[in-house]
């Protein structure tokens, strides 16, 4: 039994050395990360910061405009916002993508240095003339996720700190950073996911790095686990400054056993979960027999929309509030979609008042035909987060459409009503996902998750305890090798060898 232990000790004591500076990464980043993410653009973000429509300055219909692309097929959606500061037809067919100007029916654009300058100048709010730009030929730091979607791109860069991507493709701004977002990222996200350049741009070893890591830490935090209960005696068998003690060591070892035992367990379950989150772990690996979820809003006909004039529409509207109008159908019937300032919408139908949300009564039907007989087990609107869809920030819509279905995999799926689309859905064959790495991982257990500052104040005593085990162990790492580093000294090559006993003090 003692060798046994003391072969745990050792093992754990080497993997300690090789990955206490990585622990520390990983806490103090987590710390960072549950405020700061990593800095991206979104298509959401792009419509929020475009300019308003105004309908004055709208002289083409849809129609006119996608006559104006000699598609082969008719399109599978038509959205009408603005590019390069004018409105503008956006018209998807297939994988490619289509704008026709709405102003003067000119199509497709070419992208050009002007357009792009102004893009990012009208992102940033700053001047053009004070910008400094140049191409970005390889990936950078800011452009790891999504740079072979939208190369070749262009940086633009203020005095202020602020750097603005436009893609020469698009003539779309594809990424935005500050001084604030840079710095906080390479606080949080760039250290706790490994996110450093000549590391993620090649994703195979990036994979193998973070899976070989968080793996050989799971099992060195599952040692000191077990080495922890093992060595504590509840009878107080050790002594410590004279008096009786449960852990047998003093110093650093001491406090290291200490934080080990009290947050140890939150250091096995994040690393393992950590792990987790990478391919080829199958976190998202649901059965092949599940319903088809239904299209709740369909293709949209142009010739269903008539010869209807959009300004019209967007009359009904509050004046200077529409960044987007969407053309599209309900249950079989034209109307339009609207996107307002602030992240509103509306429902227009052609004839009739503007709506907050779709039909919630005709939502539920059409899931239930989708579904067929017997197809749906339960069918409610719920007004609060539950286990499986949850959201600390709040920005998960609610209320929301719940449907339960009765297949073998339990499929849950939430609908929102302002949109008539799916937000979130669960089967039973995502377990592992939602508990082993939402659970493990970020503490999204319902009782606590959605209740704050109770969320933070739990993390954050797990994450400070977590730091400062990792500083311990940090330095009583320092102090191996330093150990190890004076004994290949040739003085100390003759120096006769004293072993550490199981039991002994700190050096």
């Amino acid at each position: 039994m003692r060798l046994i232990t003391r072969v745990l000790i050792v093992v754990h004591r080497w993997l300690g050395v090789a990955l206490a500076a990585v622990f520390l990464l990983w806490f103090p980043s987590g710390i960072v990360m549950m405020y700061w993410p990593f800095p991206e653009v979104a298509a959401e973000d792009r419509l929020a910061r475009a300019a308003a429509l105004d309908p004055s300055a709208i002289t083409i219909t849809a129609a006119d405009a996608v006559r104006r692309l000699a598609l082969e097929q008719p399109p599978a959606q038509v959205r009408l916002n603005t590019y390069d500061g004018r409105p503008a037809y956006r018209f998807r067919s297939g994988r490619e993508q289509h704008v026709v100007f709405a102003d003067t029916g000119d199509a497709d654009p070419r992208v050009t240095p002007e357009l792009m300058a102004r893009a990012a100048a009208r992102w940033s709010g700053q001047p053009a003339r004070a910008v400094t730009v140049a191409q970005v030929k390889t990936v950078d730091q800011w452009t790891l996720q999504n740079f072979r979607n939208v190369a070749p791109v262009w940086k633009y860069a203020w005095p202020d700190g602020q750097q603005v991507y436009v893609s020469a493709n698009t003539g779309e701004v594809v990424q935005a950073t500050t001084t604030a977002s840079r710095t906080w990222a390479y606080l949080g996200a760039i250290p706790h996911w490994f996110y450093f350049t000549p590391l993620r741009s090649n994703g195979l070893r990036w994979s193998r790095v973070v899976i070989w890591t968080s793996g050989i830490g799971t099992v060195a935090a599952v040692l000191g686990m077990v080495i922890g209960v093992w060595m504590y005696s509840p009878s107080k068998r050790y002594r410590h400054a004279g008096a009786p003690t449960a852990i047998p060591y003093r110093g650093q070892k001491r406090l290291h056993t200490i934080f080990g035992l009290l947050f140890g367990l939150g250091a096995v379950t994040w690393a393992f979960s950590g792990m987790l989150s990478m391919e080829p772990f199958p976190l998202s690996r649901g059965a092949d027999d599940q319903p088809e979820l239904p299209e709740l809003r369909g293709r949209p006909r142009l010739e269903d929309f008539g010869a209807g004039d959009v300004r019209a529409i967007l009359g009904r509207l509050p004046a200077g509030s529409v960044k987007e109008l969407e053309f599209t159908s309900f249950g079989g019937t034209p109307m339009y979609f609207a996107t307002l300032t602030g992240g509103q919408s509306r429902v227009v139908p052609l004839g009739g008042p503007p709506r907050t949300e779709f039909d919630r009564t005709e939502i539920m039907a059409m899931l239930r035909r989708a579904a067929g007989a017997g197809g749906i087990a339960d069918l409610n609107v719920i007004d609060d987060y539950d286990r499986y869809y949850l959201d600390r920030t709040g920005k998960a819509p609610l209320p929301a459409i719940l449907a339960r279905y009765t297949d073998s995999q339990q499929t849950r799926i939430y609908i929102d009503p302002k949109t008539a689309r799916v937000v979130n859905g669960y089967r039973d064959g995502d377990w592992m996902q939602r508990w082993l790495y939402h659970g493990l991982h970020s503490l999204n257990f319902p009782w606590l998750y959605k209740y704050r500052p109770l969320w933070d104040l739990v993390v954050l005593t797990f994450m400070i305890g977590g730091t400062i085990l990792c500083v311990t162990s940090l330095i009583l790492a320092w102090r191996v090798l330093g150990r190890k580093l004076r004994a290949w000294r040739p003085a100390a090559a003759a120096a006769p060898f004293v072993s550490e006993d199981l039991l002994s003090q700190d050096s």
